[in-house]
C-alpha cells in the first residue's frame, strides 16, 4: 500500500506556485498517486469594490484566472503522466482547502509558502499557516522562490526548501519545516 494515494495541491496561478506543483507531481510519481488541484476564488477580497463595478465582469475575470491556473497544473502534470482532478470553488482559501482535502479523502496537502515572518506575516496573513494549523490532513509546505529560500537557509545555517519528496515527508503537518520558520501562505 502506498503512503499517498491522493495528493492535493492548491494553486493560486502564480509562476512561483509551480514549484509546489512540481513537488506534488514528483511525490505522486513516486507513490503512484493521483493529484487534485484546487483554485479558491477569494470573493471576500473583492467585497470593497464600488457598487458601480460590474460584479459580472469581475466574476468572469476571476473564473478565467481560475481556469487558467488549473489548466496550467494539468499541463505540467502531462509531463509526469499523473492523473489530475481539478476543482474551482469560492470562499476563504484556507477553509476551502481544508474542507476539500477532508471531503475528497486526500492523504496529504502540498502547498507553497513564502516563508514570511514578523510584521509581513502579521499584516499579510498566511494561507499555508492556517491550513497547517487547521487541517486534519498532513500538510507538506514547499518554500517558494528558490533564491530567497537558499539565501534564508544559508543565513540560518540550515537546509533550504524541500528539494525532494524523500527529504521532506517527515515535515508533513509541521509549521516548522526545514527552513526553521513558520509556514506562510502562497496566496
Amino acid at each position: 500500500m502506498a503512503l499517498y494515494d491522493r495528493i492535493l495541491v492548491p494553486t493560486d496561478g502564480s509562476p512561483e506556485g509551480d514549484r509546489a506543483v512540481e513537488h506534488a507531481l514528483q511525490l505522486a510519481t513516486i507513490h503512484g498517486a493521483s493529484v487534485h488541484t484546487l483554485y479558491v476564488i477569494n470573493v471576500s477580497s473583492y467585497a470593497g469594490l464600488p457598487m458601480e463595478s460590474s460584479w459580472e465582469g469581475v466574476d468572469e475575470l476571476l473564473r478565467s484566472d481560475a481556469e487558467s491556473a488549473v489548466e496550467e497544473v494539468r499541463s505540467i502534470a502531462a509531463d509526469y503522466d499523473v492523473p489530475v482532478e481539478t476543482a474551482i470553488v469560492e470562499g476563504s482559501p484556507s477553509r476551502e482547502i481544508i474542507d476539500y482535502a477532508e471531503e475528497e479523502g486526500c492523504d496529504v496537502i502540498v502547498m507553497g509558502t513564502h516563508g514570511r515572518g514578523g510584521i509581513d506575516r502579521l499584516l499579510l496573513g498566511s494561507v499555508a499557516e492556517k491550513v497547517v494549523r487547521g487541517s486534519s490532513v498532513p500538510v507538506l509546505t514547499v518554500r517558494l522562490g528558490e533564491a530567497d529560500g537558499a539565501e534564508a537557509a544559508d543565513a540560518a545555517g540550515t537546509t533550504g526548501a524541500a528539494e525532494s519528496p524523500e527529504t521532506t515527508d517527515a515535515d508533513a503537518n509541521s509549521a516548522d519545516g526545514p527552513s526553521g520558520s513558520e509556514a506562510s501562505g502562497s496566496g
